[in-house]
């Protein structure tokens, strides 16, 4: 391996593991303020500090040859597509963090953090809505999603507990945020699609927040840090580390490094939060993690 790609799987192991704790900020932080009350802090503090990144590679891409030969219609039509973009990116992770946030009420954080995960496997399918093939790898991961979620969320009353279901609902929206970013990104820059669609997440949270939960200064300040913690380290650095990191890598060995969120997520909630799963569902997460691996595995073709 290069020294480039040493460089750079390092930084995306180190995205993949402030994403995974902060699947614990987020538990601990509802100890204290709602789910739109936490969103809506924590996207408005990375839609904040990711705002002079954004500001300082839009201009350096207006210094560009490329952005100078552009027609006044052209240069309009790029800022359109760059805002469209932050609010579409902006409304789905809404709905989608909405859901995972809400879910974590009812459901343990390791358990949350691999039923996220099946949205790497669920996007493949619904590419097929836009007429893309799914590698039979990917079938296969399927399947064992399917195996692995029944080992995770059923119990033996054949029940799912209703937090479950609100974080595969989450992972189905993932799926959806992760097409629509697939559709703007070659139009637009990445960062500040990511800041626009954390100020759009954040305001639409907010005020969800202030009709249903009525947030007082005083709960945001006791969680503070969870809020800090997901806002500045998760929805901050960690996108700036995944861009980064992204550079000198393949896109499949990228997903699969930072996929390790997911069991990064089950390590720091038993470290931090003491959860304890069943043998029953340690299995699950071994089957979804192996499903993950399989939908990132290129076709022959590609």
């Amino acid at each position: 391996m290069k020294k480039s790609e040493v460089g750079s799987a390092s930084l995306l192991f180190l995205a993949a593991f402030i994403w995974g704790v902060a699947f614990v900020a987020q538990s601990l932080g509802m100890e204290y303020v709602g789910p739109f009350t936490f969103n809506g802090c924590r996207f408005l503090l990375g839609g904040l500090v990711l705002t002079p990144v954004a500001i300082f590679r839009e201009k350096q891409y207006r210094t560009k040859e490329s952005y100078i030969k552009l027609t006044k219609t052209e240069k309009k039509q790029h800022t359109t597509v760059t805002l469209l973009g932050g609010l579409c990116c902006g409304i789905a992770i809404c709905i989608a963090s909405s859901f995972q946030q809400v879910g974590m009420l009812y459901t343990s954080v390791g358990k949350a953090g691999f039923i996220t995960a099946l949205y790497i496997v669920l996007v493949p399918v619904l590419g097929i809505f836009l007429k893309k093939k799914v590698a039979p790898m990917v079938w296969a991961g399927i399947v064992l999603a399917a195996i692995g979620t029944y080992f995770l969320c059923i119990t033996e009353s054949f029940s799912i507990n209703q937090g479950d279901l609100l974080i595969f609902a989450c992972a189905i929206c993932f799926s959806f945020h992760i097409l629509i970013i697939d559709y703007f990104a070659p139009k637009a820059d990445g960062v500040a699609l990511s800041c626009i669609q954390f100020w759009f997440s954040g305001i639409i949270s907010m005020m969800i927040a202030l009709i249903t939960e009525n947030p007082e200064m005083t709960t945001i300040l006791q969680a503070a840090g969870p809020i800090l913690y997901a806002g500045i380290m998760s929805c901050g650095v960690a996108y700036t580390l995944q861009i980064l990191g992204q550079k000198h890598m393949k896109p499949a060995i990228a997903s699969l490094i930072l996929s390790l969120e997911s069991v990064i997520s089950v390590l720091a909630g038993w470290l931090i939060l003491q959860e304890v799963m069943t043998k029953k569902q340690l299995w699950g997460c071994v089957l979804v993690f192996l499903a993950v691996i399989l939908a990132q595995v290129p076709a022959k073709n590609e």
